[in-house]
């Protein structure tokens, strides 16, 4: 399937109790701010279908609801949702959402219709108008169709009629004044939770809108539905069997996905980590008999150890994860590790046997490339680990055994809390395969130590933040940069390019500082700012004959060093240090100045840094 992707920065927000729907409605849309969109509406019955939707921001739309001289007041039931443009140009009338001709069913989606303009032909043929350039206002006109033809039956059954002919992916809700006491969901390949109240039910693409309401939620699976009344709710499959689901408690609190006095969550999530790390270990470090307690893989270890190969799957900043992790692995354990990009794994018919562990890394554990390889891997018969941050997500019911990253919400698009909480993970899980076996009890309890460390230290980085801030005014203008690290720190450079180019919009590329001289090398002038990760480790002294060969050119430099190091201040122009850390702990550290970094950049070139433009969340299609 070839999909944009989009379609998932989509917000789905849906409402069925006591309360007045619209203020939830409008309340749950700003909690799904983070995932970006261009434009915002809801739908609700209050004796009519009454609907109010346009470009702009959710702000836009709570003024426009305010000045709609009470359309929307009174209503106990409705449907919200934030677009962003796929098919269909940002405007009021592709704004979600879409309505039948008579203007008694309404519908939000998040996803997309592969086979719309096939249906949308046979709709048209049959006299059905289009209002929108969506492919979405395919699938309500088709519902419509259903029901005046068979109506004899329910909102539910037509409903589940109509997703027989669609192709693709989707998460949809629907309303009708036909039916005005239930609300519909349905998912394929895009997220929805059911929240559950006191005769009341919210549903939501995340759980940010219903924790301020209820912990108490279900994880819809794909090929699923949720029919609910006020009455109470039922979970069924697309074949109408009965669907058995567990309730899961919200294992976060409502203040950790608001700002708390920061100017941006981006920036209240980097001065996160020191606490993010320490909930990490919590718990699963033994410090007192330098013994690891990883629960999620406990039974599956000595598979784990005796595993021919380890392949980890994943996609952007966990795909650099991802690559610590096969140095830790390798460095510890002793195992082979290959990382590949998700999105490719299943398309280059890789080698898979039953002696093969995959370990699939997603921060919301919804990534579709990432479910994918995850799918293909248990079809070969490999054991499946995963890593993710959100409990009851598709990874996380999918794998067979796995681990949380417990970072907590990540609400800022680019991601800096779960990367550090990803290796933090990949590191116990390393030396957790190491024990016994290739790595002396002393050691274990030395990189133990060195770990339980690392929370202090990085909140001592944190602190600089006014003087990295005072080095991105300097350089907020530069129109490329060069990232460049060795061993470990080789990801980390990698990550903080992707940081700088997701946020500022400035161009940057990173590598291994070896092969500078294999071609990079000839960008650097003048005009070029190159960040080296020269921490004092095992490959220190090349990094500053690669350091010589840059200021020889012109470049300028920004160094990452370890404390002390005043031979480094003489040949960068900038200096940021950190505290000294064994090499297989410093991706922790080294990686907290380079968000700073491209955070203040950033913001000091204007920037919209919590939703960054093209940028989603969590890439829920492929």
């Amino acid at each position: 399937m070839k999909q944009d992707p989009k379609s998932l920065m989509c917000g789905i927000v849906g409402y069925i109790g006591k309360r007045d729907a619209a203020t939830v409605l409008l309340n749950g849309l700003k909690r799904l701010e983070y995932r970006g969109y261009d434009s915002a509406g809801i739908a609700v019955l209050n004796g009519a279908l009454s609907v109010i939707k346009q470009k702009g921001s959710v702000g836009a739309l709570e003024r426009a609801v305010a000045d709609s001289s009470g359309l929307l007041k009174g209503g106990t039931i409705g449907i919200g949702h934030t677009r962003w443009a796929t098919h269909g140009d940002p405007s009021d009338r592709n704004a979600h959402p879409h309505l039948n001709a008579a203007g008694d069913i309404a519908l939000i989606h998040n996803g997309i219709i592969e086979n719309h303009t096939a249906l949308r032909q046979e709709l048209s043929s049959q006299g059905y108008t289009f209002l929108s350039d969506t492919d979405t206002e395919v699938l309500v006109h088709l519902i419509d169709r259903i029901w005046n033809e068979e109506r004899h039956l329910t909102l539910e059954g037509v409903v589940r009629r109509a997703l027989h002919y669609i192709e693709g992916a989707y998460g949809i809700c629907v309303i009708s004044s036909r039916e005005p006491e239930t609300l519909i969901v349905a998912r394929m390949g895009s997220p929805l939770v059911l929240g559950i109240g006191e005769q009341e039910y919210f549903i939501a693409s995340d759980a940010a809108p219903i924790i301020e309401y209820t912990k108490k939620v279900i994880y819809l699976a794909d090929g699923e539905m949720a029919v609910m009344n006020r009455e109470g709710f039922a979970v069924k499959t697309d074949k109408n069997e009965e669907a058995e689901k567990n309730v899961t408690e919200l294992d976060f609190k409502l203040e950790e996905i608001e700002k708390g006095g920061f100017e941006h969550f981006m920036l209240k999530e980097i001065f996160e980590q020191p606490s993010v790390m320490q909930d990490v270990m919590r718990g699963r470090i033994h410090l007192e008999d330098n013994t690891l307690h990883l629960g999620g893989v406990k039974d599956h270890l000595e598979k784990l150890r005796k595993a021919k190969r380890i392949i980890i799957c994943a996609c952007g900043t966990s795909w650099h994860a991802g690559l610590i992790g096969e140095y830790l692995i390798e460095e510890f354990a002793r195992i082979p590790v290959e990382v590949d990009y998700a999105s490719e794994f299943r398309y280059r018919t890789p080698i898979i046997s039953p002696d093969d562990v995959v370990m699939v890394i997603s921060q919301s554990g919804e990534t579709a490339d990432t479910l994918a390889a995850l799918r293909m891997a248990k079809e070969k018969g490999a054991l499946v680990m995963g890593i993710c941050n959100v409990v009851g997500s598709t990874i996380a019911r999918e794998t067979t055994c796995g681990m949380y990253t417990h970072a907590g919400p990540e609400i800022g698009v680019a991601s800096t809390k779960a990367f550090t909480a990803q290796v933090i993970v990949l590191y116990m899980l390393a030396l957790a395969l190491s024990i016994g076996r290739t790595i002396k009890d002393e050691e274990i309890a030395l990189y133990l130590k060195e770990l339980s460390e690392a929370p202090q230290k990085a909140a001592s980085i944190i602190a600089q933040h006014a003087d990295i801030r005072a080095i991105a005014k300097v350089y907020k203008d530069a129109r490329n940069f060069l990232y460049l690290g060795r061993g470990f720190n080789f990801p980390v450079a990698l990550e903080g390019a992707l940081k700088l180019k997701e946020i500022s919009y400035i161009h940057a590329e990173g590598y291994p500082a070896a092969e500078m001289k294999h071609g990079p090398i000839a960008l650097i002038d003048k005009d070029m700012p190159v960040i080296f990760i020269a921490t004092r480790d095992s490959t220190y002294t090349k990094i500053l004959s690669n350091i010589e060969e840059v200021r020889t050119r012109k470049g300028k430099i920004i160094a990452i060093a370890t404390e002390g190091d005043q031979e480094i201040s003489n040949l960068a122009d900038h200096v940021i240090y950190i505290p000294y850390a064994a090499a297989p702990v410093t991706p922790l550290l080294t990686v907290i100045p380079l968000q700073l970094l491209s955070y203040y950049i950033a913001t000091e070139r204007g920037c919209n840094v919590d939703r960054p433009r093209n940028l989603a969340k969590s890439v829920t299609v492929e």
